[in-house]
């Protein structure tokens, strides 16, 4: 009774961790520098229907020492479309192999951004994903980037209303950059030149040519700015919200409710570190690209637009008289692809830039598990088949234990005549029984632990593949074989609605597939290669087990679900090999009959 009592304690905490796991994690702009400038804005924002915000921002003293970020630009958008807020600006088109869209000239903001290789369902005719949005449409979402001088310097610097003049020809492309100029009509001419890669990685050089015969001292900025609170489902599997790394501060990772609360979020000026806003497949970073300039991060909550801000202020730039200056700026904007993450934290050496994806707490585990399949992937072109050859590769690395394991188990079950003798010479004397149980299992060299392991193993892998499954972008949509096209989200069958012949909206825990029967059966037939145990409850925890992960991993993702299907069919032929070898009898059709024969019997 004692190695059962064990395998039941095993078989229960795997289910609470799995329960604890599903009810816990699946279900569950900058301010003006001048009153000025405020109050041009607001005009210039009424005759676009518009109603802008601009409140005062603090800056050092030119003794100070260098400036904290840049406070929240704010503009309150009337009800607009999207295509709308675009008509009402002058642009220039962007057109790369993974993005489409527009800058706006007004504020030279990249406010308009679609991301061409991905789109909103696996309808390959539904609309690409809306990275970006201009201010005054539904949900603002704009990268910017600009200079700003000392309280009370008067210097004309350019703002969120300034016209920029397009000086190159063409869209904005890999191979062509977009040149934009602006002059202050004091001396001062402001050049932008935005550059982009093939991927999502913009280039933003700023210069300033000096023609007077001072010098000038500004300090250069980024925003990335976003309005509206967006919607993350409350899932703590993964992290939606401001993130950045701020030197040697570390990850830094906010929700939007708490930065709701703390308003503002600063980091110490660093010359080392990005910041932005991810979402759980997309996300907007900003990277001062000179190693040798300290920056200052910080996030901004803006209450009356309901807007967050990821922000940092340059160190200030000094501009000779007769001469110019300049600072440059990178701006990732697009899909968190593993690769190309991993190759911009290489290219650019960008501290920690792989921290984008959140591969958790069991990253060490995760991101091997994602190697293996995407190296598989690449071998066979598909996802479900590259999961299930990495399924054997796990089963092979624990092989070894997994084999200790079932051998014990067949010795176990040789013994049964002794321990069933045991339990019945003492069955009035459970210390004297446990005693002898364990002088028997010493004696034939047996561990009573053994059965739990292979479950236990699972679990660790079990969460790393759902991990995978759930953050990473390479998955999204991904399609297996028949019905299963997107192996990221649930079987989309349910034996409720008869898959389909019978449609009615029943509830999301009703929703049963055919790999989650597929998946119950095997766990089922898995359960029955053990000997059926003494105890009455410990049978009925046997029995029902099955149904209830059926139940649970009908909402699971299906690539998860085909794991476990295929990790149980792969142990139930190894536990077979293995304790046939050992010359035990296989109990798996006498229990199967026997547990049914029990059921009509109680009928």
């Amino acid at each position: 009774m004692f190695e059962n009592k064990n395998y039941v304690v095993a078989i229960v905490l795997s289910l609470a961790i799995l329960l604890g796991w599903q009810y816990f994690v699946v279900q569950p702009g900058l301010e003006a520098r001048r009153e000025a400038q405020v109050a041009a804005l607001k005009e210039e924002a009424a005759k676009q229907g518009v109603t802008a915000v601009l409140p005062g921002e603090t800056r050092p003293s030119p003794e100070a020492a260098p400036a904290t970020a840049p406070k929240a630009t704010t503009e309150e958008a009337v009800a607009m479309t999207r295509e709308e807020a675009i008509a009402t600006t002058p642009r220039v088109e962007i057109k790369t192999e993974s993005l489409s869209g527009s800058v706006n000239l007004r504020g030279a903001r990249i406010d308009d951004l679609h991301l061409s290789n991905y789109r909103e369902t696996v309808d390959d005719n539904s609309p690409t994903i809306t990275l970006l949005s201009p201010s005054g449409s539904e949900h603002p979402y704009y990268a910017e980037f600009d200079w700003t001088t000392d309280p009370g310097a008067d210097i004309t610097v350019p703002d969120a209303k300034t016209v920029w003049t397009q000086e190159s020809n063409g869209p904005l492309s890999e191979t062509n950059p977009l040149v934009l100029t602006w002059d202050n009509g004091e001396g001062l001419t402001f050049r932008r030149t935005i550059a982009v890669d093939k991927d999502y990685m913009f280039t933003v050089t700023q210069s300033v040519a000096n023609a007077t015969d001072q010098e000038v001292k500004l300090y250069p900025y980024g925003l990335i700015s976003r309005h509206g609170t967006p919607n993350t489902k409350g899932f703590y599997i993964l992290h939606e919200g401001l993130i950045g790394v701020f030197g040697d501060q570390g990850l830094k990772e906010v929700k939007y409710a708490d930065l709701k609360e703390e308003k503002t979020v600063s980091g110490d000026a660093t010359n080392n570190g990005w910041l932005g806003i991810t979402d759980k497949y997309w996300a907007t970073a900003l990277i001062p690209a000179d190693a040798n300039t300290q920056f200052q991060p910080r996030f901004s909550y803006i209450p009356n637009v309901d807007g967050y801000q990821a922000d940092y202020l340059g160190n200030a730039v000094s501009v000779p008289a007769g001469g110019q200056s300049e600072a440059k700026v990178r701006l990732f904007a697009g899909a968190k692809e593993v690769n190309v993450i991993n190759k911009y934290d290489d290219e650019y050496s960008i501290h920690n830039f792989d921290l984008m994806i959140d591969w958790g707490w069991f990253y060490f585990i995760t991101k091997p598990m994602f190697w293996m399949i995407d190296l598989f992937y690449k071998m066979v072109g598909n996802f479900g088949i590259a999961i299930l050859l990495a399924t054997v590769v796990v089963k092979l690395i624990f092989f070894p234990l997994a084999n200790k394991s079932y051998v014990s188990m067949s010795r176990m079950k040789k013994v049964q005549p002794q321990m069933a003798e045991i339990r019945e010479r003492y069955k009035d004397d459970k210390a004297q029984q446990q005693k002898a149980m364990m002088e028997l299992y010493k004696t034939e060299k047996i561990n009573p632990l053994a059965g739990c392991l292979p479950m236990i193993i699972q679990i660790p892998v079990f969460f790393s593949l759902y991990k995978v499954l759930y953050v990473t972008i390479e998955m999204r949509h991904a399609p297996f074989f028949g019905w299963i096209h997107d192996l990221s989200a649930p079987d989309p069958t349910s034996v409720f609605t008869l898959f389909g012949l019978v449609p009615w909206d029943h509830p999301a825990f009703m929703s049963i597939g055919i790999w989650p029967l597929i998946m119950g059966v095997t766990m089922f037939l898995q359960m029955k290669m053990n000997p059926t145990p003494a105890e009455p409850a410990q049978q009925m925890i046997f029995n029902w087990m099955p149904v209830m992960f059926t139940f649970m991993l009908g909402s699971f993702p299906a690539g998860l679900v085909i794991y476990w299907a295929w990790n149980n069919s792969l142990s139930i032929l190894q536990q077979y090999v293995i304790m046939r070898r050992q010359g035990v009898k296989m109990e798996l059709f006498d229990n199967v009959l026997g547990t049914f024969k029990r059921k009509k019997s109680e009928t």
